[in-house]
């Protein structure tokens, strides 16, 4: 087993790379740690296709519109590091926030449009503001060829792509399939404060989009709409929203397109969870 270096300075970090990566091509990671299986197999896909690669753990600050959130949010670095040294071979940084976010940082801005307004958006205010300022000062720290981001956070992955062209990066930016629990759960750090009886309750956003995924010959999407509607009133969960949308426009579609995305969001407890389901 490989011993992971760990890096908490941007300096430290940049000195190793500037000779480790030198012709080599590196492929970088992002997290929030609480890592799971679901951000293994992004390191892994990351090794497939890169030199070398990092993986930053870095709980971002700027991207909670809920301090409770923020507050209660899985912190486990040795067992992240420990992880990681059994599955991958990588080097991590894991910066405190005076490190990511020195007295002279101004936070990056990136006019979204629609991708940034509905959905996540909507009922996380400020939110992908604090996505694009934490990834940008990230991109801008480790100078990836490609980085690697999990599909469950649909909205995001297209909000970073939408960053990167228009900021003119240059990096690849690979989205790469939902991890999901032998169950059905997405893999999502904070399934760590699920119950076991929770854990089974929130199944329910799973069924849902897979049972609406079987029907599209039956039902139109506003049909949908109410049915996965329904599911969620009879069982223990919160719904906060669910909209099937062009996965480009991000608007709400009227009629089944190839490109339709599923994307919900409801409460576990008081535990938030999202999924998305690609109906094409």
């Amino acid at each position: 087993m490989t011993k992971t270096q760990v890096f908490t300075s941007v300096d430290a970090l940049q000195n190793y790379l500037s000779e480790a990566a030198s012709q080599r091509s590196v492929g970088f990671v992002p997290t929030m740690g609480a890592l799971h299986l679901g951000h293994i197999s992004l390191v892994r896909e990351a090794q497939r296709k890169c030199d070398i690669v990092v993986v930053s753990i870095f709980v971002n600050p700027t991207q909670f519109n809920d301090s409770n959130d923020l507050e209660q949010y899985p912190r486990t670095l040795d067992a992240d590091v420990e992880l990681l040294e059994k599955n991958a071979d990588c080097v991590v940084f894991a910066p405190s926030v005076r490190e990511m976010y020195p007295e002279n940082h101004l936070p990056t801005k990136v006019d979204l449009g629609k991708v940034g307004e509905v959905l996540e958006g909507s009922f996380r205010e400020g939110h992908f503001d604090g996505v694009v300022e934490v990834v940008y000062r990230l991109f801008d720290v480790v100078r990836p060829n490609s980085a690697f981001f999990g599909e469950k956070d649909f909205q995001q992955l297209v909000v970073i792509r939408k960053m990167v062209e228009t900021l003119d990066l240059g990096i690849d930016v690979v989205g790469c399939p939902i991890y999901r629990e032998p169950s059905g759960l997405a893999a999502s750090s904070r399934n760590q404060r699920l119950s076991n009886q929770e854990k089974e309750d929130a199944l329910v956003l799973y069924h849902s989009l897979l049972e609406v995924k079987r029907r599209t010959h039956e039902m139109t999407p506003k049909e949908a709409k109410l049915f996965v509607e329904n599911q969620l009133e009879k069982s223990p969960l919160e719904l906060e929203y669910i909209e099937f949308i062009d996965a480009t426009s991000f608007e709400n579609v009227t009629e089944w397109k190839e490109n339709t995305q599923a994307c919900i969001a409801a409460y576990c407890g008081s535990v938030r969870l999202i999924d998305n389901m690609s109906m094409g």
